[in-house]
């Protein structure tokens, strides 16, 4: 059995407001519409308008009400349809609904998950296509999650309702329509990685909507007879430092993969990492790959010209690989 990225998303949704009473979801045309891109559909005729509600256009407000909604005892599911819009919300968010636990002592816990769709894909332009997870992952207090497959979708999703903080929850635009194998019910642990191949020569790093890429990418190194291990983050904060260290150590070669522009992006921090802890095992210099710096265009010929491609990844990886042995 297979299941969309959409449906998982759906399925999750069923199941956590079915679990659990207090909580609510609410955003544009989540109710009536059954949703942009259709992860609410049945939401309304199974729990009602009390649960599930429609808001204006006005994420500031929506925001706003979801924070007040979460310190009152509820669990609300915000859906913002393209995260480019949630700097609209960016006082809520950083202000308050990241900060109230800290300023309570743990008095006042935000359980609030901000599902929103993020990515370049199918021509929307500037406007609809941007990747900001290394600004939201800043804010101390907000956590992070970007699933690349339906099963983590629906897994994650699941977790990130039960968290007792805050968190953004990505949903790559490209593939709401995507399969794959049909999710658990189970959730997925924040902050754990995916192995999505095994390999010795060297590590790629990546998550979201670079995941299909770079897996690619690995089958034509494999051809070559190297070996890539690719690990999905799955979560941007907290990341899992320890896969990745520990899977570095071994293959000491490194490549961090984002669709996010390259420059100050999740790339630089894994790096960073990765240098710091791993120094005495590396062969070779950390690399990152990431869009360029430019605004999204609307043509979609010219999307795919600024994100980083498998060629480049197995280029990168070549050249790692046929790097001088440090003395």
């Amino acid at each position: 059995m297979s299941a969309k990225y959409w449906q998982a998303i759906n399925k999750a949704l069923h199941g956590e407001m079915e679990r659990d009473p207090t909580v609510v979801i609410f955003g544009q045309n989540v109710a009536e519409s059954g949703g942009t891109f259709g992860s609410t559909r049945g939401l309304l005729e199974t729990f009602g308008p009390d649960r599930v509600r429609d808001t204006p256009i006005s994420e500031l407000a929506s925001v706003g009400a979801a924070v007040g909604a979460a310190t009152m005892g509820l669990r609300p599911v915000i859906e913002i349809v393209f995260s480019d819009f949630l700097l609209i919300a960016a006082d809520q968010l950083v202000n308050q609904a990241a900060k109230l636990r800290y300023f309570t002592g743990g008095a006042t816990r935000v359980p609030l998950v901000v599902k929103t769709g993020v990515g370049i894909d199918g021509g929307l332009g500037g406007q609809h296509s941007n990747s900001f997870e290394a600004l939201w992952a800043h804010i101390p207090g907000l956590k992070v999650v970007w699933p690349s497959t339906p099963a983590d979708a629906d897994g994650l999703l699941r977790a990130a309702i039960r968290d007792p903080d805050p968190v953004i929850f990505f949903e790559s635009v490209g593939r709401y329509a995507a399969r794959g194998p049909d999710p658990t019910g189970e959730p997925v642990p924040i902050g754990l990685a995916r192995t999505v191949t095994e390999g010795d020569d060297v590590t790629l790093v990546t998550y979201g909507t670079a995941v299909d890429a770079v897996a690619e990418a690995a089958a034509a190194l494999a051809e070559e007879g190297v070996s890539a291990e690719v690990l999905d983050l799955r979560t941007i904060q907290p990341w899992d430092a320890g896969t990745v260290m520990e899977s570095v150590r071994r293959t000491g070669r490194a490549i961090v993969v984002h669709d996010a522009v390259r420059s100050f992006g999740v790339g630089a921090e894994v790096a960073a990492e990765i240098s710091e802890r791993c120094f005495d095992r590396l062969a070779a210099p950390v690399l990152r790959l990431g869009a360029h710096r430019v605004p999204s265009p609307q043509v979609r010929q010219l999307e795919a010209e600024i994100l980083p491609r498998a060629r480049e990844v197995v280029d990168a990886a070549r050249a790692l690989v046929r790097h001088p042995a440090r003395p």
